[in-house]
């Protein structure tokens, strides 16, 4: 099992670097094409801008949305120079969510930015795009170096169907790394097996991944801290996991774990729902 085709979503904000980079390692790694699709989101504006100065506004947002694709493009040629993976460069002038969503339709892996703090819109796009991709994002998170990931990986089970969907997406990562460690949190009930996470862990084993299991109970910490203090004592360098949460009358509503790493994650990590 091997990814072939990753998607990168690159926009205007200078951490595009960074998961570029990211991508092309990646691809690199499986051998993978790469798509880069520059998207932005759409200018949330009030009503009464646009009627007053309409025309202007939209110059405004088509210079800005020119300007920033060209750098863009540049370090995306700049990157594919160096690289050795097979890549193509693509442009939308749509709403970054449905220009993401329509090429991650034909994509094995996508890749992301982590929402930056008081970004509304970027937490949107990112609960969004979880949610109704129908492929496995990995999200870069905003702040630190992480030219590459998946060498030393915690999975954060809970025998969900997301967390199910999410171990299996990452099946070729999980087969290249060094070493996988499969936590269940706060695990209740029969749905993990006599031993909590044995049974994923023998799942993985049937496909040449070696995993050690393990619980880890603390009621009185929240389940995303939990993730983020094991990754950091394993010294993970990728934390994969289900994605919860569902969108209703145009609100979205992310579990608490998910919205918890979505905020704070200090290393990639990949959801998939």
């Amino acid at each position: 099992m091997s990814y072939k085709t990753i998607l990168v979503h690159l926009d205007d904000r200078p951490r595009r670097a960074e998961r570029l980079q990211l991508a092309f390692a990646l691809a690199a790694r499986f051998d993978a094409h790469l798509v880069a699709l520059f998207a932005l989101e759409a200018a949330r504006l009030p009503s009464y801008a646009l009627a007053e100065a309409g025309d202007v506004v939209r110059k405004i947002e088509s210079r800005h949305r020119s300007e920033a694709a060209r750098a863009a493009e540049n370090e995306f040629r700049q990157a594919e120079r160096r690289a050795a993976a097979k890549a193509e460069w693509r442009m939308s002038m749509d709403d970054a969510l449905a220009a993401v969503r329509v090429s991650a339709r034909y994509a094995d892996l996508v890749i992301a930015g982590q929402p930056e703090p008081e970004e509304p819109l970027q937490k949107v796009f990112a609960g969004d795009l979880l949610l109704s991709a129908g492929r496995p994002v990995l999200f870069v998170p905003y702040a630190g170096r992480f030219p590459d990931a998946g060498k030393r990986v915690l999975i954060a089970w809970n025998a969900s169907r997301e967390a199910a969907r999410a171990v299996t997406d990452a099946l070729p990562l999980l087969e290249r790394a060094q070493s996988v460690e499969v936590v269940a949190f706060d695990p209740e009930g029969g749905d993990h097996g006599e031993i909590a996470g044995a049974d994923i862990a023998l799942y993985l084993a049937r496909h040449g991944v070696k995993a050690t299991a393990a619980r880890q109970f603390a009621p009185d910490v929240e389940i995303g801290a939990q993730i983020l203090s094991c990754a950091a004592d394993v010294s993970a360098d990728l934390i994969v996991m289900g994605g919860y949460g569902h969108s209703r009358l145009r609100e979205l509503a992310l579990g608490g774990a998910t919205r918890s790493l979505l905020e704070a994650m200090t290393v990639p990590v990949l959801m998939a729902h």
